[in-house]
């Protein structure tokens, strides 16, 4: 089952859950603070952050490696927790994952959030061209190192910013001998990637499930939306009162980390489910 943590306002008694999904080579740490955040400002709700198949502590789940199969593993938790998932958020990866597990949620009122992830297929390099970059560096180098710090260091020698390198290093595991190896399987999160890419989802942002409502919150210095997949969305949110867009200023691809205030303040607005 997918490793997760709970998180709840202080004394809060929450009715009901949000999944926070994280995207390609991120785990659930990288909503915490966010999660943290929305629960304060809706007490009435929980924060599921979850660890992706083959990534965090989800490792060596059992193929095949695809989004369907992600939404499979969300069932499986959903089904081992005490209370009702009324919801989900997702970035990037987790954002498509999201929008396949709407696919399940007709006549449940559910409230979903994609964070920078178009619903179009995409070209073989996947998820971005930085995050298939970031992949074929790491291929490139070996999977185990004898420190943290070497790790980071041979990655920004590769090429790689040295943010990216330390965020990458929350991927690291300690071995027996004192080293660290690095956690997810490389060839599993290039299946993950490039059924990503093949998957079209813009029917389901077309006409989401009754009762439910989406919002796509885009990056405007972001390449994960074309110009056209933009105007798409926002003539979809102009005839479907299910589904709003939200053009977030100053923000690229990491939308909640450039823009952590305004990600809040609309995970905060309680949008109500359309028809």
């Amino acid at each position: 089952m997918l490793a997760h943590s709970l998180v709840t306002a202080k004394s809060a008694d929450p009715a009901k859950l949000m999944l926070f999904l994280h995207g390609i080579l991120g785990n659930r740490a990288n909503w915490r603070g966010i999660a943290r955040r929305f629960v304060a400002a809706r007490p009435d709700w929980g924060a599921v952050l979850v660890d992706l198949r083959e990534h965090g502590d989800s490792l060596g789940l059992q193929a095949p490696h695809s989004l369907h199969a992600v939404t499979d593993d969300i069932a499986e938790l959903e089904r081992s927790l005490a209370l009702p998932i009324g919801g989900a958020i997702g970035h990037s990866f987790g954002g498509k994952v999201v929008l396949e597990w709407l696919r399940s949620r007709a006549n449940q009122r559910t409230e979903a959030w994609v964070i920078d992830a178009s619903p179009s297929r995409s070209n073989s390099d996947g998820e971005t061209r930085a995050t298939a970059e970031v992949l074929r560096t790491l291929e490139s180098l070996p999977r185990s190192w004898p420190s943290r710090e070497v790790f980071v260091a041979s990655l920004a020698k590769a090429g790689q910013p040295r943010a990216i390198a330390e965020w990458l290093a929350m991927n690291l595991r300690r071995t027996n001998d004192g080293g660290r190896r690095f956690g997810p399987e490389l060839s599993v999160i290039r299946e993950l990637i490039e059924d990503y890419a093949r998957t079209d989802c813009w029917d389901i942002v077309e006409s989401p499930p009754l009762g439910c409502s989406l919002g796509l919150v885009i990056g405007a210095d972001s390449m994960a939306f074309s110009v056209s997949d933009r105007e798409r969305a926002e003539g979809i949110a102009e005839r479907n009162p299910q589904v709003s867009v939200h053009l977030v200023q100053g923000a690229g691809h990491w939308v909640h980390v450039d823009a952590p205030e305004t990600v809040v303040t609309l995970l905060a607005s309680r949008p109500t489910p359309g028809r």
